[in-house]
């Protein structure tokens, strides 16, 4: 059985990600991008799906131990696990080189006292568990092949295989140092080169280090907003720029629950909030690549902007559902590919253009095709704005004037009047001034309760909706305008847990709610770190700051994040880590640094 959600570390190399449990098993790999198949589904199944577990020998393969202790090697990604057991102690480095030819997940077992029997168990499973591949030796290293993959498994120690399973059996004693690895290659291609594990453990360690030189963020909470920022830039695709919402799918939202999605997607919504906080603390690059990625995704066609598209920016991403999954902890069904490309979400032209606008505004270099791009996505909204969408969380129910997605499209047109003002572009300045004005006023008689003196979630609705607490965040409304401030404590006191963390609407149980699924959901974290950035911007900075550090409590041991957190469970919840959390950590970071709300 799989492990909590968060006693899982992350390990990647910018085009494709592993989830290490705190037992010494792979429970997660796709090869060779996030969005191929799993080579090892245990997250998903049982380790019939397929897992790689290194750790101390022990008399019951199904209770591994527990690593005593782990932690990241300074400020990078390589992963280290140390056991204590009784006949000594035991490190185990686990990373992924930046790749430069095959990927690569290399592990590397170093004794430090004592002498420890150790054992590694290997069993790939392609197709996300569902094919059994041949394994065979090749030329003195062992290799897995099914259809168009291969993996290849190498290590000095010997191996034997049993029960469809790769096995080594080997002692450690201090200074000892025994290295593994695997290699994809498509079949059809000669093998890989022969994995250079001491080598690539130097270049990892000094890719990291140079690249968190960049962050110009020096403040109190530098440590979480840098495994952040290393977080984000785990999750980017490298060879096009683009970025996954999480590295993983169908980790559930609420466990035993239907609400199981793929994450492993470049969300523009999300991409563009994540180059936003890249920007905001010095990673320009990053920034350059993710515009590159977009004015490629939407070529040709910026008037049917998808709220998603494949990393390299591939449009169809049919959903399906694997039915020999059984699900993390019966989370069924387990799906892939995501259904809601296609949906309608009025908010996105929003998120792009703020994005292309702080691009603009921190100096990066001008790009003609974005502001023409900027300008095409206007156009479109100016027909399209007061319609229906299914709006921010991707209701599969009935199509809403969400009021997000009303404010998200006035944003698109503020900032893009902004930019005509600055010179860089040329438009109908007057007119969409008018329209910026009819929007507001829609919104603001159509999407208010004078009553509660509260924004609601749509039109007309009684229900509310975290992603109201955005309006002040976009400059929609000031922060100290009465209704801005009655609907920040309208979500405290009706969207709340009760330990204070913040619900994105109601949900109604087993019965279908708004958004179309029956079944509840945990805390999303980015609406409670959404809450700590409000309640700091109307002043009550200690009421910030308590509960931004109350959510910091929530990362796991490693300073990591799923989408949600269950209060009933007290337990990680959602696709992991997510990008949609860190990016508000990093954010509320940065305001109360500015604001000088933070602890001793």
């Amino acid at each position: 059985m799989a492990g909590r959600i968060e006693d899982y570390a992350l390990i990647g190399d910018m085009q494709t990600a592993a989830l290490v449990c705190q037992d010494g098993t792979v429970d997660w790999l796709c090869l060779p991008r996030f969005d191929s198949h799993a080579v090892f589904a245990g997250l998903l199944g049982t380790e019939e799906h397929g897992f790689w577990r290194l750790g101390p020998a022990h008399a019951s393969d199904a209770e591994p131990p527990r690593a005593s202790r782990r932690t990241y090697r300074g400020d990078s990604l390589i992963l280290e696990s140390e056991w204590d057991t009784p006949r000594g102690t035991v490190r185990v480095t686990d990373f992924m080189p930046p790749r430069d030819g095959a990927p690569q997940l290399i592990r590397i077992v170093e004794g430090v006292t004592g002498r420890v029997p150790m054992r590694s168990a290997l069993r790939m499973r392609f197709s996300y568990g569902r094919v059994v591949p041949w394994v065979h030796r090749h030329e003195g290293r062992t290799v897995a092949v099914a259809g168009p993959d291969s993996v290849w498994f190498d290590t000095a120690c010997e191996t034997y295989g049993k029960g469809l399973t790769t096995y080594a059996d080997f002692t450690v004693a201090p200074g000892d140092r025994i290295a593994f690895a695997i290699s994809w290659e498509p079949s059809h291609k000669q093998p890989p080169a022969l994995p250079e594990p001491e080598q690539a453990l130097e270049a990892t360690e000094e890719f990291w280090r140079e690249w968190v030189e960049h962050c110009t963020y020096h403040g109190p909470y530098r440590e979480a907003v840098v495994r952040s920022l290393i977080t984000l830039k785990a999750l980017t695709y490298a060879p096009t720029g683009g970025i996954v919402a999480a590295p993983t799918t169908s980790l559930p939202e609420h466990v035993g629950g239907v609400r199981n999605w793929d994450y492993r997607y470049t969300w523009l919504r999300d991409a563009a909030i994540t180059l936003s906080s890249l920007l905001r603390t010095g990673y320009r690059e990053e920034a350059r690549a993710w515009r590159e990625w977009l004015l490629r995704a939407v070529a040709g066609d910026p008037e049917n902007l998808q709220i998603m598209y494949g990393i390299a920016g591939e449009r169809e991403l049919g959903e399906a559902e694997l039915d020999w999954l059984p699900g993390y902890e019966g989370s069924a069904p387990v799906r892939v590919g995501n259904g809601a490309a296609h949906q309608l979400q009025l908010d996105v032209y929003g998120e792009v253009i703020e994005a292309l606008h702080l691009a603009h505004m921190t100096g990066l270099a001008r790009n003609d095709y974005a502001s023409l791009l900027q300008l095409k996505l206007i156009r479109y909204l100016e027909k399209h704005w007061d319609e229906p969408d299914e709006g921010i969380w991707e209701v599969r129910g009935p199509r809403r004037h969400f009021v997000h997605s009303k404010v998200m499209a006035w944003v698109a047109v503020d900032r893009t009047i902004k930019l005509i003002e600055s010179g860089d572009a040329d438009g109908p300045l007057e007119k969409w001034r008018e329209l910026r004005d009819d929007i507001h006023r829609d919104v603001c008689e159509r999407g208010y309760d004078k009553e509660r003196n509260t924004f609601t979630q749509s039109y007309g609705s009684k229900e509310l909706d975290a992603s109201l607490l955005l309006i002040p965040q976009m400059g929609f409304l000031p922060p100290d305008d009465k209704r801005v401030i009655g609907t920040i404590e309208a979500i405290q006191r009706e969207l709340s847990t009760p330990d204070g963390f913040i619900l994105r609407y109601p949900t109604s149980g087993e019965e279908e709610g708004v958004d179309g699924l029956p079944g509840d959901e945990g805390a999303f974290l980015a609406c409670s770190f959404w809450m700590a950035d409000d309640l700091a911007m109307i002043g009550r900075v200690d009421e910030a700051r308590k509960l931004f550090e109350k959510l910091l409590a929530l990362r796991n041991d490693l300073g990591l994040l799923a989408e949600e957190w269950d209060p009933a469970l007290q337990r990680q919840v959602g696709n992991f880590p997510q990008a949609f959390s860190h990016v508000p950590l990093i954010d509320t970071a940065l305001r109360l640094t500015a604001s000088g709300a933070y602890g001793g």
